[in-house]
């Protein structure tokens, strides 16, 4: 028997067993809707937007990267006892992906960021036909997102139609707030110093959204190793243009972000570690960095003060 057999095999053992039953079967509102999304940010829209009327999980936790993510068993029977799954789509969660066809033909399975039209996507240099899936750095268009999340469960639980949208509106306002905040923060920063260097190209929708250059060390994907050559025209980069903070992320290894600092140092310009990024997952649950709002502040107060401190510092 194939891993795919093994797998369509326990999903379907699984929706035999389990006591499940559909909120439109059943007739009547009687108990949250029970919704599991890939990433925590995608976790974190959903349980706003849908308030007391979902029980949300995350299949991947802080520090977990979506892009080699592959399941478990025990994902699996989440996934199979879900009512709504949601991920982002975009070749994101590209070890999942046979999975998730798998269980679109049995539930409801939306991929939320491939609603945002494709003319507002950032393409792939290197394949154009592919799009850089990290959408949730330009607050703007993470509120495509969560409106998609709003009409996803209101396709399924449409009863509720009105809280969800009034819970839309709301967070949304919350965005807006932030992206005021964050671009202040941001801005403090001189614009000649407003180049972010990180391990992996996940900024991309951030530069559009705040006006900075980003470069970085691996591509799009974290599946593509960097080369000894892509390290070493990034470290000319760095002295050349004498750039003094670079940053690690929470879910890439910092190995090449090191060996950046090194290559510089040996080259005779100071670089320094200016903190760590969340970009491909949330912060530890229960702190500001493990919601969606509270990881873009983090992010925005640690480049701002990685920059500015470096370009004070530096000779």
């Amino acid at each position: 028997m194939t891993l795919r057999q093994r797998i369509l095999h326990l999903v379907a053992a699984v929706m035999l067993g389990s006591t499940s039953f559909s909120l439109h079967a059943a007739g009547a509102d009687t108990r949250a809707l029970h919704v599991v999304a890939t990433t925590g940010m995608l976790a974190d829209a959903i349980r706003e937007v849908g308030g007391n009327r979902v029980k949300v999980a995350a299949l991947l936790g802080p520090g977990v990267d979506p892009h080699l993510y592959r399941q478990t068993h025990l994902d699996v029977t989440r996934l199979a006892r879900a009512d709504l799954v949601v991920y982002h789509g975009l070749n994101l969660e590209a070890q999942l992906v046979p999975l998730l066809a798998d269980l679109a033909r049995t539930k409801p399975v939306v991929a939320l960021a491939e609603t945002i039209p494709r003319e507002a996507l950032l393409a792939d240099e290197e394949n154009p036909t592919l799009f850089d899936p990290h959408v949730w750095m330009n607050p703007a268009l993470w509120q495509q997102v969560v409106n998609a999340a709003r009409d996803a469960l209101i396709s399924v639980d449409p009863k509720g139609k009105n809280h969800y949208e009034q819970q839309a509106i709301r967070y949304n306002q919350a965005i807006n707030a932030m992206y005021k905040r964050t671009q202040a923060i941001l801005h403090t920063v001189p614009s000649e110093k407003r180049v972010l260097i990180t391990a992996h190209d996940a900024f991309q929708y951030f530069a559009q959204a705040y006006g900075y250059e980003v470069l970085a060390v691996q591509g799009i994907s974290t599946e593509s190793e960097a080369s000894l050559h892509q390290i070493g025209q990034l470290v000319q980069t760095i002295t050349q243009r004498k750039i003094s903070a670079i940053f690690v992320e929470s879910s890439v290894p910092d190995q090449s972000i090191r060996a950046l600092a090194e290559g510089a140092a040996a080259q005779g310009q100071r670089v320094v570690i200016g903190g760590e990024l969340y970009s491909d997952a949330l912060g530890p649950e229960g702190t500001p960095e493990g919601t969606y709002l509270g990881m873009i502040e983090h992010n925005a107060q640690i480049i701002a003060k990685g920059l500015s401190s470096a370009s004070v510092s530096s000779p």
